[in-house]
C-alpha cells in the first residue's frame, strides 16, 4: 500500500529529514509534510526535496489542525530524544517525549483520514542488567524497568500507542524497536564515544553490542510506510560485537575505570561536551544487549543489509578513524615482547 500524505515528526535530526527525503523521491505520495520545532539545518533542509517543512509543536494541540487539514493518512513518530543536553535538559526532553507523543495520538485518533502510524522506538525498553536473558524476543519484558531517561520515556509511549491501537482499531500500527544506530553520516552518543582517541570502559565488563546501520533505519522504516502489518518488531543487524573488539577495531585506546570512577568520569566528558552518555547509556556499556529480529525477517519481510560488524566498519572507514598506535608499532612491540619471552626460556 503506497500512501497518499505522509507526516514526518523530527525532521530537524537525521532519521526525520533523510526519511521524508526518501518518501519526498516517490512519484507516487501526494505530499509528505515534515514536523519539527526547529527548522533542519539547510544541509539537511536541501535534501529533503518536495518535501514541506511545517514548523510545529507536537506538544500543542494544534496539531490537529496540520493532521486533519492535510488530510494525513500515515504518520511517522520520529522525534524521539534520547540527549537531555540537546532537549535542554531532562525535564524538557520527557516532556517533548512523552506529551508530544500523546498530543500526536490524540490528533491523529481523531482524525477519520488517518489509517497508518508508526513508532520508531528504541530496543532501550527491554533495559540493561546482569539479569538479561542472551536474547530479548518482542514477548519479553525487561528484568529490571528502565528507571528513567530516554528508556523509560520510550516505555511509556508505547504503552500510550497501544491504548490508541485500541481505540482506533481501523488504524494499523507498526512499533519498531531499533538497536543503536552507527553508520557514516549519522552522529549519535556512540559514534562519538569511539571517535575519542582514549575510550573508557568499566573494569571487569565487556558489554555484547548490537547495532544498525543508519542506512537499514531508513529503509526499515520507509518499508513500514508503505506495508499494513502492524505489531511489534525488534529491528537490529545479525551478530554481536564486543565492545572490547569494537575499540581495537576502530584503533582506539582502550582505558578500563573502576565502577566508583565511572560517575566522575561521565561527568567530565558531559562537562567538556564531548559526551552526552546518560545512566541507560552507561548501563548498555557496562552489560549490552541483544534482540531477535526473527519476527523482522519472517513476518516484516525485511533483512539488514549490514550485519553489526559490517555496519561499525562502515563507520570507521567513512569517518576515516585512525588507529591513535600505528599497527607497525604494535607489531614491533609484539616481536619484542615475544623476543624477550623467548631468550628466557
Amino acid at each position: 500500500m503506497t500512501p497518499k500524505v505522509v507526516l514526518v515528526t523530527g525532521v530537524s535530526r537525521f532519521v526525520g529529514a533523510h526519511l521524508a527525503s526518501r518518501l519526498a523521491a516517490d512519484p507516487e505520495i501526494d505530499r509528505v509534510l515534515g514536523v519539527d520545532t526547529l527548522p533542519p539545518p539547510r544541509t539537511l533542509l536541501r535534501g529533503m526535496g518536495r518535501a514541506e517543512f511545517v514548523r510545529a509543536d507536537i506538544r500543542n494541540p494544534l496539531i490537529a489542525k496540520v493532521i486533519r487539514g492535510a488530510e494525513v493518512d500515515t504518520v511517522v513518530h520520529t522525534s524521539l530524544s534520547a540527549h537531555p543536553a540537546q532537549s535542554g535538559g531532562r525535564v524538557a526532553m520527557k516532556e517533548m517525549n512523552v506529551i508530544g507523543s500523546m498530543q500526536l495520538l490524540a490528533a491523529c485518533q481523531r482524525s477519520p483520514k488517518v489509517s497508518r502510524f508508526v513508532l520508531k522506538s528504541t530496543t532501550a525498553v527491554y533495559g540493561c542488567s546482569p539479569r538479561d536473558p542472551a536474547v530479548f524476543t518482542e514477548s519479553m519484558a525487561p528484568k529490571a524497568m528502565p528507571s528513567g531517561g530516554y528508556a523509560k520515556d520510550a516505555a511509556e509511549i508505547e504503552g500510550y500507542v497501544r491504548g490508541f491501537g485500541r481505540c482506533r482499531p481501523d488504524v494499523s500500527v507498526a512499533v519498531l524497536r531499533m538497536a543503536n544506530f552507527v553508520g557514516p553520516r549519522i552522529e549519535t552518543s556512540l559514534t562519538k564515544y569511539f571517535s575519542l582517541p582514549i575510550v573508557p570502559t568499566v573494569l571487569g565488563y565487556d558489554a555484547r553490542m548490537q547495532l544498525l546501520h543508519s542506512e537499514d533505519a531508513l529503509a526499515v522504516l520507509e518499508r513500514a510506510c508503505r506495508s499494513e502489518l502492524s505489531g511489534v518488531f525488534n529491528v537490529g543487524a545479525q551478530g554481536v560485537l564486543l565492545l572490547s573488539q569494537a575499540i581495537r577495531r576502530a584503533g582506539r585506546v582502550e582505558l578500563s575505570v573502576p565502577g566508583a570512577l565511572v560517575g566522575p568520569v561521565s561527568q567530565f566528558f558531559r562537562g567538556t561536551r564531548l559526551l552526552d552518555f546518560t545512566p541507560d547509556q552507561m548501563r548498555f556499556l557496562n552489560f549490552g544487549r541483544v534482540v531477535d529480529t526473527e519476527r523482522l525477517r519472517n513476518e516484516f519481510g525485511f533483512t539488514p543489509r549490514w550485519t553489526t560488524v559490517q555496519a561499525f566498519d562502515d563507520f570507521v572507514q567513512g569517518r576515516q578513524l585512525r588507529p591513535v598506535i600505528p599497527a607497525a608499532r604494535v607489531r614491533a612491540v609484539e616481536r619484542g615482547v615475544l623476543a624477550a619471552a623467548r631468550a628466557l626460556r
